[in-house]
């Protein structure tokens, strides 16, 4: 499994309210990606920074998703391109669920 932390700077007018809105109203999209397990939609207020935690099958999932065109179109829409860093995922405790994902050896 890889988890991709993905961070970017918001536009000086989304708050909280908006941003909130906004992962609300785009959520489905992340759905239907395959490989995605899951999204987490960040705000952090603080530094104005917006972002999404994903967990990824495979890094070749993620880099299906992470193209370059992504990332213009996350510039021209929120302002500064996404930084992404990339983790090795061992385990997943889920406790909504009840699972543990434990990545093959």
């Amino acid at each position: 499994m890889i988890t991709v932390l993905v961070t970017y700077k918001l536009p000086e007018a989304m708050n909280r309210a908006a941003a909130h809105a906004l992962s609300e109203q785009v959520a489905p999209r992340f759905q239907v990606l395959e490989g995605l397990r899951m999204k987490h939609f960040l705000y952090q207020e603080e530094r104005g920074l917006g972002g999404g935690f994903y967990t990824w099958d495979t890094r070749e999932a993620a880099d299906t998703f992470y193209t370059e065109m992504w990332l213009d179109s996350m510039e021209e829409r929120m302002g500064s391109r996404p930084e992404l860093q990339y983790f090795e995922t061992a385990v997943v405790v889920d406790n909504n669920s009840g699972e543990v994902w434990v990545e093959a050896a």
